[in-house]
């Protein structure tokens, strides 16, 4: 595709679209220090001010959060493909503007699950997008490596904000301090995103021009009902992703909840301690993402995330069974370590076999199965907890966890064979 604008000819590729590329790396680090803000104050806050007991209660923000963004996540990604994708991103910045003001003056319970809600507006809306703007920018041949960047933004921002809340709240209370930082991720996230972030649709249209679709892959002018049906069950590696992001999403809902009440509960360890104890796995896992992401695109897919989700599985049980900081340490960095290699991989490979011009509506459907995991973790693991123990959910999370890295083991094709990275890297000429 030219252009007669006067700027350069539009191209696809990491370093030719860098400055747009860091851009959005940022402005998804934002989106992820909006989740961060509660990661360690909000379960006990749950406890100690609003004195909630039943853990399935206390975790019915997480599962608000995770069935709102789940089913946003679906639609993020038809409507990217409709009207652009900035449009969309700007509306998903809208609904983080209230979020922490809720939180800070929040009388009931109510009031927590309301922001929930919106908040899993804002992830659902503002998180797609930038996953599709940097699949859009990279083209084919850096897709695992546009993944690592985003991932590794966002819950890198998300270890921060954790550790900082926690750090907050043990000198300053539980509110409202810690929420003053989700103040200012939404004023700086939505000035970025509507002065500085360009539209990628151009490069979408560049990229079908060049488009090669693959073996493995399914041709263009797909309605939106046949693209959920390859999602959730025709296609064996679209499929297999997405009941594996479902799962990770599972016991990541799982320890957002009961991780700081877990190891408050079980140790005389103090709220700042707990936080740098939260902040551990998503720190190795948005660190890890760096090499990972770009590793997939070297070696494949299948078998980083399937390694990943019985690395996860071996984290959690080390958590479970341990009783010090440093158990519990090792076992954070174990479960991070292999949720960094699962969870940008699985973007990748869903963006292997979706083409272009259906690739918003099928990372779409992925991001709806994957984020029902939030809300399915936080209903079983708080059922678990009450029935038996928190140690209990931990280790059957765990169990379900290795089972869906055998799933995809057992069903997944690779998606990005050594033969389709090559043909992929030359089909993407310059414009």
């Amino acid at each position: 595709m030219s252009r007669t604008d006067g700027r350069k000819p539009l191209q696809l590729g990491l370093r030719e679209n860098l400055p747009q590329f860091v851009l959005l790396v940022a402005v998804n680090a934002l989106v992820g220090g909006m989740v961060g803000m509660e990661r360690t104050v909000l379960p006990l806050l749950a406890e100690q001010e609003f004195g909630l007991t039943a853990y399935t209660v206390m975790l019915t923000f997480i599962a608000a959060f995770g069935l709102t963004k789940a089913i946003v996540n679906y639609f993020a990604g038809t409507w990217a493909d409709r009207y652009g994708r900035k449009p969309v991103l700007l509306v998903g910045w809208l609904f983080a503007i209230p979020v922490p003001l809720l939180l800070i003056w929040a009388p009931s319970w109510g009031w927590v699950v309301f922001a929930n809600v919106l908040l899993g507006v804002n992830q659902g809306l503002a998180w797609s997008v930038t996953v599709i703007m940097k699949i859009d920018l990279v083209g084919p041949a850096k897709r695992g490596t546009a993944m690592g960047f985003n991932e590794a933004a966002g819950y890198g921002a998300i270890a921060v904000a954790a550790w900082a809340t926690g750090a907050i709240a043990e000198t300053a209370g539980l509110r409202p301090a810690p929420f003053l930082l989700g103040l200012a991720f939404a004023a700086l996230g939505i000035g970025l995103s509507s002065v500085f972030v360009r539209e990628t649709a151009d490069h979408v249209a560049h990229e079908v021009a060049n488009h090669v679709t693959p073996a493995n892959g399914h041709g263009g002018e797909l309605t939106a009902r046949q693209v959920f049906a390859l999602g959730t069950w025709r296609d064996r590696s679209l499929s297999s992703a997405s009941q594996a992001g479902l799962v990770n999403n599972l016991n990541e809902g799982m320890a957002w909840g009961l991780f700081p009440l877990y190891f408050t509960l079980t140790s005389d360890l103090t709220v700042g301690t707990v936080g740098l104890l939260i902040a551990i796995a998503p720190a190795v896992w948005g660190v890890g993402q760096l090499f990972t992401g770009a590793l997939s695109d070297r070696v494949g897919r299948k078998w980083l995330i399937a390694g990943g989700q019985y690395t996860e599985a071996a984290g959690l049980l080390v958590i479970a069974l341990g009783d010090s900081f440093a158990v519990w340490a090792v076992g954070s960095a174990m479960f991070g370590a292999g949720t960094a290699m699962a969870y940008p991989t699985l973007i990748a490979a869903v963006g292997d076999v979706a083409h272009p011009t259906w690739r918003g509506a099928a990372v779409g459907v992925y991001r709806l199965w994957r984020d029902i995991g939030f809300a399915v973790g936080a209903v079983l693991a708080g059922t678990l907890a009450d029935l038996y123990t928190l140690s209990t959910a931990i280790v059957v999370v765990a169990a379900i966890t290795a089972a869906s890295g055998l799933d995809v083991t057992l069903r997944m094709r690779e998606t990005h064979p050594r033969d389709a990275r090559t043909l992929t890297s030359k089909s993407t000429p310059s414009a």
